[in-house]
């Protein structure tokens, strides 16, 4: 695995050649803080120090953030035939995918981290409780790791990247809206109780929200940390064939 670190600096480092990745930055900062503050975030009108509004829209602006983020991860190289320059190099398939996940990971991490003004916020308002607002944030990376997996793999698959993002945003939504409770209802509706709580369990939203209220259970990080070496490992398959 001595390669990984090589690539993930050259990865890392070409989020920010462009403009486009500072867009990308402020645009997520921008909207999420907008979310919290909106009638619909009631960010004042809760009446606490917490965040719980702030991280409670993340999961829906992840749905096209990080798509939009991830789909060029594989097909731009596949595009501009770059992919079969970087495997003749003495790279593995697996430390490429790694390195190449691992940056956009750190990428889609500092945009998250880069809320920190919103938890000096509720500490000059109040008195939060600061494991909370870690263990939030926490959520906030892993679910982004699971994210990216997904899209990881979708970009494997195809050079173009419209259809990557495209293809990244229905299987994330499906992901998403599995732990959503009106969905969960409707399964209910002629499911055993059993099977649509088995269903629900593989959605993003019931791993996070634990973590948004505080709550760190080491199934809701297996979880987000299995889809994210499956999804890898599907996406080591993929290039390899």
């Amino acid at each position: 695995m001595k390669q990984v670190k090589p690539i993930f600096k050259r990865e890392f480092a070409g989020y920010f050649r462009t403009p486009v990745a500072y867009v990308f930055l402020v645009a997520f900062l921008v909207m999420s803080v907008a979310l919290a503050f909106s009638r619909f975030g009631g960010f004042f009108k809760a009446g606490i120090a917490s965040l719980d509004t702030y991280f409670g829209f993340y999961p829906w602006l992840f749905l096209f953030i990080v798509p939009a983020a991830g789909m060029r991860l594989w097909s731009e190289e596949k595009r501009s035939g770059t992919s079969e320059l970087l495997f003749t190099l003495p790279v593995t398939t697996l430390e490429a995918v790694i390195g190449k996940f691992l940056a956009g990971w750190a990428f889609l991490a500092l945009a998250v981290l880069l809320s920190f003004p919103m938890a000096i916020t509720i500490g000059y308002l109040g008195n939060p409780d600061w494991g909370i607002v870690c263990t939030s944030y926490l959520g906030a990376i892993l679910m982004a790791g699971g994210f990216l997996g997904v899209c990881s793999l979708t970009s494997a698959l195809t050079k173009n990247q419209v259809v990557s993002f495209v293809v990244s945003l229905c299987l994330c939504a499906v992901l998403v809206f599995l732990g959503y409770s009106g969905f969960t209802s409707f399964l209910e509706g002629f499911l055993p109780v059993g099977v649509s709580d088995a269903v629900s369990n593989f959605s993003f939203i019931t791993h996070f929200n634990p973590m948004v209220r505080g709550i760190v259970d080491l199934k809701d990080v297996v979880f987000f940390l299995s889809l994210i070496g499956f999804t890898l490992f599907l996406n080591v398959v993929a290039l390899e064939r």
